[in-house]
């Protein structure tokens, strides 16, 4: 008996994370791409059904993925606009430097943590509700924001801040993979990196000026201004992305010969909801029933019926994230992610002090300096995201076709040296008085492997469990921002008690030996991955049955 495509065979168990991306001899009854690509086999197979995000158009995807970029630019730059006037709040409120820090400390824990309530009412209520929500949310925060006086009122305010924001940080990755193959993914999530680390280091470029032009209160101002232009484009653009998928759509079992897959009856590059025939060159099987095509308003309702008619699973959507932390894989992930984004507040938290204060710049030159991690972010965007796409295809051509999620981390050598490089120059570079190109230089630097960090453990998660992967990269979140809130709570004291140059070499140290545990996951990645089948497929199953599967 042959199963429907996308189907698994479940007494085969594969090996979550190992697929068979390239098909080298041909022979594969599976969809496979268009184009130059011909051989690539599409990871996750899509249903024959035009409105499943995998087969939308290439403009329909693109203006799904500009939405997703609007919401994280916006959001992004105003939890990162203050960074260049620190100096200027602390000396109109009174509130100190370790005061402002400690509340963007808080905001960045609850960023995380947030993600446990918005990840699972995203799943099960539909995305585009709560994109809606939290830009709206984190306008109203901005226009308080000014108006805050005390210590508490400032930690207030921004742990509402980090709880409302926190969809940018796990549920924009999720509506990547909602409509892009794993062949293309990489270039998508290196987009979103972009899209993330460079919003922090764009804000405060114009921050600065503002703050020199109108005061610091207008940097708040203007990104509820930017925050409210986002939510009127999302509300007419944004088209919601959840799709019922009872399996997790692998297309292959790499364990067994690959003849159980049926072969979809549309091509997935050319279904789109406003052609009147879906092309069925790669198959003459019957199509499925599907119900009619959606009109505008439909696309653009705040809830889809689908949504609203699934098993509620919130309490388990709630709670899974916290057992995913016993998945070796995503916990490496989360450590991943966290240990690299640590740097990039380690920046951040320090550059008045360095820029103000050693070498004297105003708010705006303060601000201007971060021009360097902005090309930082676009280099590091390229070379994990459409380089990387390339390099773990031509990893996969030589390992016979089949696609490790551990192929992507060997993009991770660079920063082994970029990473005490970067935090040398700028600490102890810094303390020596060094020219402020330098410093400005190492701030690229630092930026480059921030977005190294943060495209390839996130993709590693999703590679390696992408079934899971709406509530896994939750778990990734709360290691990471649990991370930040640490560094932040203590940059200043440290700094303080150790001195520029000393804290900065141990941060060098520290920083290379946490790269360097990449190599474990590289050499013992897969065997952790098949230890973990038999606990993977009780929940892929358990979320299948829901309809929550990926």
């Amino acid at each position: 008996m042959s199963l429907p495509l996308g189907a698994v065979d479940a007494t085969a168990n594969p090996i979550p994370g190992t697929v068979h991306l390239v098909d080298l001899e041909g022979t594969i009854h599976a969809l496979h791409a268009r184009g130059g690509q011909k051989d690539i086999v599409l990871v996750p197979a899509p249903s024959s059904d035009p409105d499943d995000p995998l087969n939308w158009s290439p403009r329909r995807k693109a203006l799904s993925t500009i939405c997703m970029c609007v919401y994280t630019l916006m959001v992004g730059i105003a939890s990162a606009a203050i960074y260049s006037v620190l100096e200027p709040i602390s000396e109109s409120t009174g509130l100190t430097l370790g005061d402002l820090n400690a509340g963007t400390g808080y905001m960045f824990l609850f960023f995380g943590w947030g993600c446990l309530v918005w990840q699972p009412l995203a799943l099960q209520y539909g995305k585009r509700p709560v994109y809606l929500f939290s830009i709206l949310a984190t306008m109203a925060i901005q226009l308080w924001a000014p108006y805050t006086k005390s210590n508490g009122q400032w930690i207030a305010n921004k742990i509402l801040q980090g709880f409302f924001g926190a969809p940018i940080e796990s549920l924009c990755e999720i509506s990547v993979t909602d409509i892009y193959f794993t062949h293309e993914r990489g270039t998508y999530i290196g987009l979103y990196a972009l899209l993330l680390a460079g919003s922090n280091f764009l804000a405060p470029v114009f921050a600065g000026f503002i703050a020199d032009g109108q005061g610091w209160k207008w940097v708040l101002y203007w990104c509820a201004i930017f925050c409210a232009m986002g939510f009127v484009f999302l509300f007419f653009f944004m088209e919601e992305t959840n799709y019922i998928r009872h399996t997790p759509g692998t297309p292959l079992n790499i364990s067994n010969s690959p003849s159980f897959i049926q072969e979809a009856s549309s091509d997935p590059e050319k279904a789109d909801l406003d052609e009147k025939a879906t092309p069925s060159s790669l198959s003459e099987a019957p199509r499925a029933t599907h119900g009619p095509k959606k009109t505008y308003l439909n696309k653009i309702a705040l809830f889809q019926p689908a949504d609203l008619h699934k098993p509620n699973e919130l309490l388990a959507m709630a709670t899974r994230p916290l057992i995913f932390l016993t998945f070796p894989v995503i916990f490496y992930a989360g450590f991943s992610y966290g240990s690299n984004l640590v740097w990039f507040n380690v920046l951040n938290a320090t550059a008045s002090l360095i820029l103000g204060n050693t070498y004297n710049f105003k708010p705006s030159m303060v601000g201007l300096a971060y021009l360097s991690p902005l090309v930082g972010v676009a280099l590091g965007s390229f070379y994990t995201g459409v380089l990387g796409d390339r390099i773990v295809v031509w990893k996969a051509r030589r390992n016979g076709g089949i696609l490790e999620s551990e192929h992507r981390l060997w993009l991770f050598a660079p920063s082994m040296l970029l990473i005490p490089f970067g935090l040398i120059l700028w600490g102890v570079g810094a303390a020596q008085h060094v020219h402020w190109f330098g410093c400005v230089f190492a701030m690229g630097v630092v930026a480059l492997t921030n977005t190294i960090g943060i495209q390839l453990s996130v993709s590693y998660c999703i590679d390696s469990y992408r079934a899971l992967s709406g509530e896994a990269m939750v778990t990734v979140i709360l290691v990471r921002n649990t991370m930040s809130f640490a560094i932040g709570y203590g940059i200043t004291p440290w700094i303080k008690g150790m001195g520029l140059q000393n804290a900065f070499i141990t941060a060098a140290m520290v920083g290379m030996a946490q790269c360097a545990t990449v190599w474990v996951m590289v050499v013992w990645g897969k065997r952790l991955r098949e230890q973990s089948v038999g606990r993977y497929g009780k929940y892929v199953e358990e979320m299948a049955k829901s309809g929550m599967v990926h």
